[in-house]
This record gives C-alpha cells, sequence and structure tokens, in this order.
C-alpha cells in the first residue's frame, strides 16, 4: 500500500490497537522545524515487533514513567547479536545514543504491538527512515506520537553505516549522511506530521476540538 494510502486509513479510521497511553512522546513547538539531527543504527529488512522489543517485556506499563523508561532500555534488544554487534541501548543504560533508525523493507512486521514504537521512543528514537512499514507498525508510530517513520525509495540501510552522523529534514524532505556529503530524498510525511508534532493521535484531537476538555 502506498504511503499516502496508508496515511488516509490512519486518518480516517484509528483503530482499536491505536490507544496506547504513554507518558511522554514526541512533541513539537508550534513552527519548530521538523528536523532531527543525531548518529543512525542501521538495520536491515523485515526488523519484527518481537525484534524491536520482544514478548517478555509486554508487561511493562507505558503509563508509568519508571516502567517507560524501562521499556526503552530493551529497544531493539531482540536483534541477534551475530548481526548486530552493537546494542541499540548499552546494556545498564536506559537511553540511546541513536536518534535515528534506519530500516529497510518491512520494518515493524509481525505482531501488532503499541509497544514497539513506544519502546524505540521511550529509548530516545526521533525518527525511523525505511523503504517501507508494516501498516500497523505505521499507524502505531502516528498514534502513539513516538518517532516520525519516514519512508525512502533508497536502499539507506546499504548506503549508511551505525554511527554514521545524519541530519533527517523532513520539511525538506532529505536525508544528509555529514560522513560523506551525499543527500538523499525522502518522502513527505504529509498528514502524520501534525499528529505526531502533537504528540500523538488522542492530544491531536484535543488540540483540534475533536475530543472536550474538562
Amino acid at each position: 500500500m502506498l504511503a499516502a494510502q496508508k496515511r488516509a486509513v490512519f486518518v480516517q479510521r484509528p483503530g482499536r490497537q491505536t490507544c496506547v497511553r504513554v507518558c511522554a512522546k514526541v512533541s513539537k513547538k508550534d513552527g519548530e522545524p521538523r528536523v532531527v539531527r543525531g548518529k543512525c543504527f542501521v538495520t536491515k529488512d523485515n526488523i519484527d515487533t518481537d525484534q524491536i522489543i520482544p514478548a517478555e517485556y509486554l508487561t511493562l506499563v507505558p503509563s508509568k514513567p519508571d516502567e517507560y523508561e524501562k521499556l526503552g532500555s530493551y529497544a531493539l534488544i531482540g536483534l541477534p547479536d551475530d548481526t548486530y554487534t552493537t546494542r541499540y541501548v548499552k546494556e545498564g543504560e536506559m537511553k540511546t545514543e541513536y536518534p535515528i533508525i534506519i530500516g529497510g523493507q518491512n520494518f515493524g512486521c509481525g505482531s501488532s504491538r503499541e509497544h514497539a514504537p513506544v519502546a524505540l521512543g521511550a529509548a530516545g528514537a526521533k525518527v525511523c527512515v525505511a523503504e517501507s512499514y508494516a501498516r500497523i507498525f505505521f499507524r502505531n508510530c502516528i498514534a502513539t506520537g513516538e518517532l516520525y517513520p519516514c519512508e525512502t525509495t533508497v536502499r539507506l540501510c546499504d548506503e549508511l553505516k551505525t554511527g554514521s552522523e545524519v541530519t533527517v529534514d523532513m520539511d525538506a524532505n532529505v536525508l544528509t549522511d555529514h560522513s560523506t556529503g551525499k543527500t538523499y530524498n525522502l518522502q513527505e510525511i504529509g498528514e502524520a506530521g501534525p499528529v505526531i508534532d502533537a504528540g500523538g493521535i488522542f492530544e491531536y484531537a484535543r488540540r483540534q476540538g475533536m475530543i472536550k476538555t474538562a
């Protein structure tokens, strides 16, 4: 399904699976550029939700601040050690040094679990750039407001290396690799952007007057 179609489905028909309440998320001030700079963590194709956050950690409750933080410490812990010798979150640490995740095709596939984008956001991820996403993971990123799921037609997971300093400019729709100076085109974030800017679907709905506030 095309990105625009996925976004349209999300905006019009948010499902029950998008109703996780968390205690922290992306929250961009009005007028602030949608730009993220930092080290990237590179993954390959078909990174599933069990690799992002194994089922054994789903008992952690994101609405509790201490458990939200602990959930982040386990982000991407399910990746195979023989393929990924660098851990996304160092052992004993609570936050990652990689705010930008690079993926291949079908990022976030597997079982539907809102804890996947929540864990990444809790770890300190701000944006993921991949060739394609599993539909439900894409929707859950937007609904929770935890990170921006950007798409590109370029196979960046073969172009970039973990630890490279990059900038993801979602206003100009460009990713810049500062180690080489190369730039890569991104697809527009579209209607998903304002929802994530607000911090997720519930906060967006409140700001738009869709939900009455006390």
